[in-house]
C-alpha cells in the first residue's frame, strides 16, 4: 500500500502529537514534584517524559523514512487531554491514559500497519506498547503511594538510598534529612515494582 495515502500515516502522526503532549505534560508533572521537594519523583518523572520523547522520534523516523524525508502538513483529528498536574491527581489519570495507549490504542494501530504491509512499524508500535504499561504501572503505584503518604513508609524494614550521595540504611520508614550529605527525604529513592 502506498504509505501517503494509508491511515497508518494519519496514526503515526496522532501518535507523535500524543507522544510528545505526553513527554511535556511529564515535565510540568516533574516541576511540580519539585516544587514540593520531591526530587526523587521528579526524576522518574523526566525519565518517563524522556521515553516518551524518544517514542516520538521512532514515530518521526517512520513518518521521515516512508515520506521520503520529508512529510507535508498531516491533518489529523485526535483527542488530547488536558488536566491539570496536581500530584493528588495527575499521577492517577496519566497512568490511565497510558493504560489505554498500550491496552487499546497502539495494538488497534500495529493491527492497521500490519493490514497495510508495515510490518516494521506495528513492530515499534508493540514494543512501544509495552513500555507505556510499564508506565501505566508505575504510574498507578506512584498515585497509591503518594496518596495514602507510604512514598517514603513500608509495612517492613527495607533499604531506602538516598539518590544524591548513595548513602543506605534499612528502615521502616526512610530519614526526614540524609545522614550522610544532609539532603532532604525527596531525595530518598522510591522502589516502583514496575521499575524493577
Amino acid at each position: 500500500m502506498d504509505f501517503n495515502t494509508s491511515q497508518t500515516k494519519e496514526n503515526l502522526a496522532r501518535i507523535f502529537a500524543g507522544e510528545c503532549q505526553d513527554g511535556a505534560r511529564y515535565q510540568f508533572i516533574a516541576k511540580c514534584a519539585t516544587s514540593q521537594g520531591l526530587s526523587y519523583l521528579a526524576d522518574t518523572m523526566k525519565m518517563l517524559a524522556k521515553h516518551e520523547m524518544a517514542h516520538a522520534g521512532v514515530i518521526y523516523d517512520f513518518l521521515l523514512k516512508y515520506g521520503g524525508g520529508k512529510m507535508e502538513n498531516i491533518e489529523i483529528s485526535a483527542g488530547y487531554p488536558f488536566e491539570d498536574y496536581h500530584l493528588e491527581s495527575s499521577f492517577k489519570s496519566c497512568s490511565g491514559a497510558e493504560l489505554s495507549q498500550a491496552k487499546n490504542i497502539y495494538p488497534h494501530f500495529a493491527k492497521i500497519a500490519i493490514d497495510e504491509g508495515f510490518k516494521d512499524i506495528a513492530s515499534s508500535l508493540k514494543l512501544i506498547s509495552d513500555v507505556e504499561y510499564m508506565h501505566s504501572q508505575v504510574l498507578l503505584e506512584m498515585a497509591q503511594k503518594y496518596n495514602a503518604k507510604k512514598l517514603y513508609k513500608s509495612a517492613e524494614a527495607k533499604n531506602w538510598m538516598c539518590s544524591n550521595c548513595g548513602h543506605r540504611h534499612i528502615l521502616k520508614e526512610a530519614w526526614k534529612t540524609c545522614p550522610l550529605c544532609s539532603y532532604p527525604q525527596g531525595y530518598v529513592a522510591v522502589s516502583f515494582e514496575s521499575l524493577q
